[in-house]
């Protein structure tokens, strides 16, 4: 209330304050005055009060009533102001405290809506703080625990303006801040501040403290609201992280199942990767390439397709990945290691995916490379001739991880000065747009053929950006691309 609004009707207000007093039950009440513009309005209000009469003031009022709100009872009276027409009606009143209770649940609405439109935990304390002022408090103050233990810190500080901030976080600094036990609200000691700490906790774990400061006393149905709006805080908190300690899990474990690295020093050979995984927190999906050396000038690859995408299929991956490295370390040849990875497949019953597989051995030799590989039910490798000319070079064999009597024999290339082997998943062969895939009437063989006299890494580049151009929307496959070119 503007102070100097009522000091020409001081003692009036008293008195009729002390009449409305007079009315209550023998239980606590709450008087609150309100500069309305051209009156002075006073309400006296009491929670589970019984009576529902009442005796109209003896003083010259303009308007006065009851209102009623869940249990609580108003009685309330308005004193005309000096030089105000006094006009206010009891409905106008009524219909007031309607639309603020409408305009209360839209913003608990809204505030809600934001709050779970982030999973970022970071975030969620600025989020907090911005919502809740100017709209509830001056001031706002979010405190935090690291990783939800050990002692509250500040986490973020709002004022509705901003030029106070950095006076406030000093006096915050020195304040003792409560820790949370149950949803009770806390004062905060203060010297220029009415404070309230409200706990948040959820699922049974307090995760910190929402501190509103103001200027006067809170009122209660303020009080309520801050307390509802620590409730949903506290869950899109508690969400937030348990998102985050997810995702970070998930990208550990993908993380391990990327190949360990390339090889640094590939004499007579160069060669490039591309590897897409859909989704957008996926880092390895059921597409997977590797390239790893057995000798001084040999190498082995691999460019696999598991049925399905995510994290079930990147188990797959993974023991597809390390069976392979694993045998062709131990030296065993390329028809070998596809039939023992086939079998491994089969011994995990109900969690096997069938496979997809491009597996090979290169050798350097005076005149090129020399190749030994299977293609396992796997998109056909082409190779690229120097002068455009483009032909598939393996014969497709049984997929992996469908028949245990499933025999592999290994087909032989040679790759001179110049020529390219192009190996690919079928997130690039199926690439979709409308009813045509990419490589509907050859259309691989024609891309590839454009790239004569290109390095690996500008065919594998080309083959990416033609995949990424063929459709407007974002693949929903993964994609790996893996070129192999004799120096």
């Amino acid at each position: 209330m503007t102070a100097w609004a009522a000091s020409s009707i001081g003692m009036d207000a008293e008195r009729l304050t002390g009449e409305l007093v007079s009315e209550m039950d023998d239980v606590p009440f709450e008087i609150v005055w309100v500069h309305q513009g051209d009156s002075l309005q006073i309400e006296v209000s009491q929670k589970d009060s019984d009576r529902a009469a009442a005796i109209p003031p003896s003083g010259p009022v303009t308007v006065w009533g009851v209102s009623f709100a869940g249990s609580t009872r108003t009685r309330w009276a308005r004193l005309g102001l000096p030089g105000g027409g006094g006009t206010r009606t009891v409905d106008d009143w009524a219909g007031q405290r309607a639309s603020q209770s409408q305009s209360w649940l839209g913003f608990l609405a809204d505030a809600s809506d934001l709050l779970a439109g982030t999973l970022d935990p970071d975030m969620v304390p600025a989020l907090i703080a911005q919502i809740v002022v100017p709209r509830l408090a001056t001031w706002c103050a979010v405190y935090t625990a690291d990783a939800g233990h050990g002692p509250l810190g500040l986490a973020y500080l709002w004022h509705a303006d901003e030029s106070q901030i950095d006076a406030l976080r000093e006096e915050l600094d020195h304040a003792a801040i409560p820790q949370a036990e149950n949803l009770t609200p806390l004062p905060v000691q203060l010297a220029d501040w009415q404070s309230l700490a409200f706990p948040l906790l959820a699922r049974g774990r307090s995760l910190g403290m929402m501190c509103l400061g103001r200027a006067g006393r809170f009122p209660d149905d303020v009080a309520q609201l801050a307390e509802d709006l620590g409730r949903r805080a506290a869950l899109a908190m508690d969400n937030a992280r348990l998102y985050a300690q997810q995702a970070d899990a998930n990208r550990a474990l993908q993380r391990s199942l990327l190949p360990p690295g390339t090889p640094a020093e590939t004499p007579g050979l160069d060669y490039s990767v591309v590897y897409e995984p859909a989704g957008e927190t996926n880092e390895v999906g059921g597409d997977f390439y590797d390239l790893f050396a057995t000798g001084e000038d040999s190498w082995r690859f691999a460019i696999g397709d598991v049925c399905g995408t995510g994290p079930q299929a990147a188990a797959v991956t993974g023991l597809a990945r390390h069976t392979i490295r694993l045998l062709a370390r131990e030296g065993y040849d390329v028809a070998s290691v596809v039939s023992r990875l086939n079998q491994a497949i089969l011994e995990e019953g109900e969690r096997a995916r069938f496979l997809t597989l491009l597996h090979g051995e290169i050798r350097r030799t005076s005149d090129g490379l020399d190749l030994s590989l299977i293609s396992a039910g796997h998109p056909e490798a082409l190779r690229l001739r120097p002068t455009g000319q483009v032909e598939a070079v393996v014969t497709s064999q049984s997929l992996l991880g469908v028949f245990p009597e499933a025999e592999f024999t290994a087909d032989h290339v040679h790759l001179a000065p110049g020529d390219v082997l192009l190996g690919v998943t079928d997130g690039v062969t199926e690439r979709r747009a409308g009813e045509r895939l990419l490589d509907d009437d050859g259309g691989l063989s024609r891309l590839l053929a454009e790239c004569a006299d290109l390095s690996a890494r500008a065919v594998a580049e080309r083959i990416r950006r033609a995949v990424e151009e063929f459709a407007v929307e974002p693949s929903a496959d993964d994609m790996a691309i893996l070129v192999l070119r004799a120096d």
